[in-house]
């Protein structure tokens, strides 16, 4: 089963794979923040940012989960920092409108 980002139920990303892959999407695109835990873990935890959701979707019928990821995949290669100097996440995360 593909997954995506929702805001409320409006789905706002493509389907991708899994739903590892729409997390780290998530993080290289500035969604992901690291909240302390009140429970007293001490380490952060990972959470979506604006109450955004990850979850199981069907893919829109000319959408094809696998492709999106290998597209995200080329992205992020060719995006990639050409020195240290510079900063910011290789790829986005797609929003659908």
């Amino acid at each position: 089963m593909p997954y995506a980002l929702f805001s409320q139920d409006t789905k706002l990303s493509k389907a991708y794979p899994t739903e590892s892959d729409v997390w780290k999407l998530a993080r290289q695109s500035g969604l992901v923040v690291d909240v302390v835990p009140k429970d007293g873990k001490p380490a952060p935890q990972p959470v979506l940012d604006n109450d955004y959701e990850i979850r199981p979707c069907q893919p829109d019928p000319q959408e094809d989960p696998a492709r999106n990821q290998a597209d995200a995949e080329r992205e992020a290669e060719r995006e990639l920092p050409l020195s240290s100097s510079e900063l910011g996440p290789p790829t986005r995360l797609r929003l659908v409108r």
